[in-house]
C-alpha cells in the first residue's frame, strides 16, 4: 500500500510544471545545438568557420524563443487554476538558468562576440559569464521577494528586467546579426557596441529598474476590437519579417521600462499594462 503523503511534501501541479519542463527541454536542446555548431565550425588548425555553425545557431535561437513561449504559459496556467506553488517557482527558476542564462550567453559568445578574442583573448566568454551570473542572481532575488509577504498586493512589477526578456533580446539580436552577415553586410565596430549592450543588459537584470509583469493580462482579460486587430497585425508582421520583428518587440519592452515608464502617470501605466480588467463573474457589463 502507498504511504500517505507528508503534509510537508511540496505540491506539484501537472500543467504548469509540464510547461516548465518544456521550457527546460528547449533550453537543453538549444545548448546542445550551440555546442554542435561550435564543433562543426572549429577546424583542426584552431580556425573558426562561422558559416558552418550558422544553421545550428539559428536552430538554437528558435529553441530559446520556444522556451519564452513555455515560460509565458506556465505562469498563466498556474494563476488561471489558482495553482501557484513554491515548487513551481523554484522549478521555473532552475529551468530559466539553462534556457535564458546558459543558452543565450553561449550563443552570443560564439555567434557575435568571437571577433573580440582578437582584441582580448577570452573577452567574449567573460561577458557571457557576467551575463549568466547576473541572471542567476536576479532569479535568486526574485524567489526571495516572492516568498516574502507582499506589502502592496497590487504591486506586480519586476525589479530589473526579467531574464526571459533579456534572453529574448539577446537571441533576437543575434538572429538579426546572422541575417545581416548572411547578406554580406559588415557590422564592423558595431560588434563592440553589442558587447557593451550585453554588459549593460546584464547589470539591468540586477538593477532596481521597474518593469511591468503583465500578470493581470490573462485568458479572462477583455479586449477591444482595435486591440485584437493590432495584435493580429503584429503577429503577421513577426512571421513575415521574422529576422527583424523579434528584436523590435523585445527592444520595445526594454526601452519602455527603462526610459518611458518612469515618466508615465500611474493611471496611464495601468491602462497600458492591464489593458482591461477581467470580467467579474456575475457583473453586468455596460
Amino acid at each position: 500500500m502507498l504511504k500517505p503523503k507528508s503534509p510537508d511534501e511540496p505540491k506539484i501541479y501537472l500543467l504548469p510544471n509540464l510547461m516548465t519542463a518544456g521550457n527546460l527541454a528547449c533550453g537543453f536542446f538549444a545548448v546542445l545545438s550551440i555546442f554542435n555548431g561550435i564543433l562543426e565550425a572549429t577546424g583542426q588548425d584552431g580556425g573558426y568557420a562561422f558559416a558552418l555553425a550558422k544553421p545550428y545557431y539559428e536552430r538554437a535561437i528558435l529553441l530559446i524563443f520556444g522556451s519564452c513561449i513555455f515560460d509565458l504559459l506556465d505562469g498563466r496556467l498556474a494563476r488561471l487554476g489558482g495553482k501557484e506553488s513554491p515548487f513551481g517557482r523554484e522549478f521555473d527558476s532552475l529551468a530559466d538558468v539553462i534556457s535564458f542564462g546558459m543558452a543565450p550567453s553561449l550563443l552570443m559568445a560564439k555567434a557575435v562576440l568571437f571577433p573580440l578574442d582578437s582584441v582580448v583573448e577570452g573577452l567574449g566568454w567573460v561577458l557571457a559569464c557576467i551575463y549568466v551570473l547576473c541572471g542567476a542572481i536576479r532569479l535568486a532575488r526574485f524567489n526571495c521577494l516572492a516568498a516574502m509577504p507582499q506589502r502592496d498586493p497590487e504591486d506586480h512589477d519586476f525589479r530589473g528586467i526579467p531574464i526571459p526578456m533579456a534572453a529574448g533580446f539577446i537571441s533576437s539580436l543575434t538572429f538579426l546579426i546572422i541575417y545581416l552577415e548572411d547578406t554580406d553586410r559588415d557590422l564592423g565596430a558595431w560588434k563592440f557596441v553589442i558587447a557593451g549592450a550585453m554588459l549593460g543588459l546584464s547589470f539591468l537584470m540586477i538593477s532596481d529598474v521597474r518593469y511591468p509583469s503583465f500578470k493581470k493580462v490573462d485568458w479572462r482579460t477583455r479586449a477591444t476590437p482595435m486591440l485584437i486587430v493590432i495584435v493580429a497585425v503584429v503577429i503577421v508582421a513577426t512571421v513575415r519579417y521574422r529576422y527583424i520583428m523579434p528584436v523590435v518587440l523585445f527592444s520595445a519592452y526594454l526601452v519602455y521600462g527603462l526610459l518611458v515608464r518612469p515618466f508615465l502617470s500611474k493611471k496611464l501605466r495601468k491602462e497600458i499594462e492591464e489593458v482591461n480588467p477581467p470580467d467579474v463573474e456575475g457583473e453586468e457589463i455596460q
